[in-house]
């Protein structure tokens, strides 16, 4: 080959080989940013101190008294921070004032953070469950589900303004009172701030092992009241007409409408009915859980339940079914897989990498996404045993994941504008 044409091959080459490099995730090699790391780590022994104060306060759904409690400790932890700090009133008729938090900055970028408040245990259950620490695990009502991801937030807001980071227009911090029954009283709210910002990241429990959530099924109570006729039930029972025993035949009814090709899932809550043992029931209700990732799913079940109500099976019963729908389907969109894509360039500065999923459970994230906002979820602390007596968070996994959270603020603060990957 004459030199002319050895050294113009050899000028391509590199110039290909330096544009390969240049598109290649290096994600490996990236170096943490040293201040944000030691911030966070600086954070969690009060981290573990809040949740601790946190978990210790009964605040089921509802409960006005405990979910004041709790908000007036997030309240104060963000004012130190710099936050403006209002209680909102929640649509009636939800009850418990909702917490927003807004710190304003210099850049372009428009975040909101989003973490409930309300667990799903009444009031005593703190008492009797004992919270405490194994291990690296807190386990205690609402531990994971979802007091971490309030605190998540706190200390990600702390290490970035440990740094003087201002470069970002707005960050909006709202604790929610009423996420664990379909957030009625704070829907509009999250889709006005939805609406307002490039960004909406929610804090509940990360799923281990680094994943994060990218979809999640829509929700709905499917709802059965039945009527019957009263009776002794030692003297003339065949005159009551047993509207629990048709409660009964129908909860046997519904488990063939799940569909596990589409993960579609029906399950039976609630079977209530009678309260004396002398007395043939007249009145009965099934409460049922169905989750599904389409709409369409939700309009089978609702037409079916309608048929079985029409047919009843125990004479001189009658039925009706309705169909209450919450959260709505949050269905896996180009916008999330981008987000994550960003999120993981700033996951490999720890040498670590996220991977999305979905899951069967129903959030506030859905809200937000269906604004079209770019909206991710499982972003918090992680943890598991959501809903029971082991609920907890893994403070093994704080400093990465607080550390992402914070990183993430400072990513989309300076540049809100998402690409494809």
């Amino acid at each position: 080959m004459p030199p002319a044409r050895r050294s113009a091959f050899l000028l391509r080459f590199v110039c290909a080989a330096l544009a390969g490099i240049a598109s290649t995730p290096v994600a490996w090699s990236a170096q943490p940013n040293a201040k944000i790391l030691t911030a966070v780590k600086e954070c969690e022994p009060g981290a573990r101190s809040l949740l601790e104060r946190l978990v210790g306060i009964d605040s089921g759904t509802g409960d006005a008294q405990g979910l004041s409690a709790v908000g007036a400790i997030y309240a104060s932890e963000l004012r130190a921070l710099g936050a403006e700090v209002k209680a909102v009133p929640p649509t009636p008729p939800a009850v418990g004032d909702l917490v927003l938090a807004t710190f304003t900055g210099h850049g372009k970028g428009r975040i909101t953070l989003i973490s409930h408040m309300d667990t799903v245990f009444n009031r005593g259950d703190v008492a009797k469950v004992h919270p405490h620490w194994d291990g690296q695990h807190y386990i205690g009502p609402g531990a994971g589900d979802d007091k971490q991801g309030g605190i998540a937030a706190v200390c990600a807001l702390k290490a970035i303004r440990s740094i003087g980071f201002t470069d970002f227009a707005t960050i909006n911090v709202l604790l929610n009172s009423n996420e664990e029954t379909g957030s009625i009283g704070t829907h509009d709210l999250i889709v006005s701030l939805a609406k307002s910002s490039d960004l909406v990241i929610n804090l509940e429990r990360g799923v281990p092992p680094d994943k994060v959530l990218v979809a999640r099924k829509g929700s709905a109570v499917l709802t059965f009241e039945f009527k019957g006729r009263a009776a002794h039930s030692g003297l003339e029972p065949e005159k009551g007409r047993n509207a629990v025993l048709e409660a009964a035949r129908v909860a046997l009814m519904l488990g063939p409408l799940a569909d596990r090709a589409k993960q579609t899932t029906v399950n039976v809550d609630i079977l209530a009915g009678g309260d004396k043992t002398n007395v043939i029931p007249d009145r009965a209700v099934l409460k049922v859980d169905v989750r599904a990732f389409s709409q369409d799913e939700f309009d089978r079940i609702e037409k079916e339940a309608a048929r079985i109500a029409a047919n009843p099976g125990t004479e001189g019963v009658t039925a009706t079914a309705s169909l209450s729908r919450s959260f709505p389907p949050w269905p896996r969109v180009a916008s999330a897989d981008a987000a994550v894509a960003r999120a993981n360039r700033l996951y490999g500065e720890l040498g670590r990498t996220l991977t999305p999923t979905d899951v069967g459970s129903s959030a506030d994230v859905s809200y937000a996404a269906q604004t079209g906002t770019p909206s991710l979820d499982g972003f918090g602390i992680e943890g598991d045993g959501a809903h029971t007596a082991n609920d907890y968070a893994d403070f093994a996994t704080f400093t990465p994941r607080v550390y992402l959270l914070a990183r993430m603020l400072m990513d989309f603060g300076r540049e809100p504008r998402l690409t494809a990957h």
